[in-house]
């Protein structure tokens, strides 16, 4: 399988496909990492990342939070304002730079699994979005298995609390572990999952929330302006304040230093 097309908004090299494209990569990443008789054991998996204007505003600032995204498998545009930026400084892949949001694609490749998989985990989210994702999950896809739930305390996990996650993760016999903890957190431990199991580990944020119904998601129409910011800022101002007031100012900056250096390079 040949890689995607990557493009750089800011500091971080996003990978260029369209949802549809994004939804059959995964699935098939996550049959390429599973144990053949021919291939052997992988002792490795894949790392996937969605980044969004936040993500960016992170990287500039953060060498090695950025070189953790540069460095990951697949890092898709979760944000509308990332596709304007990128289609508008790259014009040779602007038909294929599409928004690939983590919920979306978590709720395609759901309605994609079946008894031959990809068989789930999830690790993140309160113990009640949990409950509700299962059940969620249960009624509206049926056909898919979920092998797998827990949500971690918030204390910094200890080496021992790692590699008992690790352990009943590989035992679950999963192949694609879906993580919501939070940015950045999320992003370094789908890293720290696929270096160590045969695994595609997604860091998928709000998707738990808003697939099981404890959160509100923006509608449709404000999230094709640009404009779920704006929708989450006011449903929880206080937690998202900084996110996003310092986050999109320090995005605009990136978007403009991203076309002025496209316009002086070379031709």
């Amino acid at each position: 399988m040949n890689a995607p097309e990557r493009r750089r908004v800011g500091n971080v090299a996003f990978s260029v496909e369209t949802l549809d494209q994004a939804i059959g990569d995964v699935i098939q990443l996550a049959g390429d990492v599973t144990e053949t008789p021919s291939a052997g054991p992988r002792k490795s998996g894949r790392a996937v990342h969605f980044a969004n204007a936040y993500n960016v505003a992170l990287a500039r600032g953060d060498v090695d939070y950025a070189r953790l995204l540069s460095q990951g498998d697949r890092v898709f545009s979760d944000g509308v304002p990332i596709t304007w930026v990128g289609r508008r400084a790259y014009p040779d892949v602007a038909a294929e730079w599409q928004r690939v949001y983590g919920p979306d694609v978590m709720q395609g490749i759901l309605e994609r699994s079946g008894e031959a998989g990809p068989r789930h985990y999830l690790l993140g989210g309160s113990p009640e979005t949990l409950a509700a994702l299962q059940s969620r999950i249960s009624a509206d896809y049926p056909a898919a298995l979920v092998v797998g739930a827990e949500s971690p305390p918030f204390d910094v996990p200890t080496e021992t609390d790692l590699n008992a996650r690790d352990a009943r993760i590989r035992a679950s016999g999963a192949s694609i572990v879906w993580v919501g903890l939070g940015t950045p957190k999320q992003d370094w431990e789908v890293r720290r999952i696929a270096n160590g199991l045969p695994v595609v580990a997604m860091a998928v944020g709000a998707a738990f929330d808003f697939l099981a119904g404890t959160k509100p998601q923006a509608p449709e129409w404000m999230q094709n302006n640009g404009l779920e910011w704006a929708f989450r800022l006011a449903s929880e101002p206080g937690r998202l304040g900084r996110r996003y007031l310092w986050g999109n100012s320090v995005f605009l900056e990136e978007s403009v230093r991203t076309m002025a250096s496209i316009r002086k390079a070379p031709n």
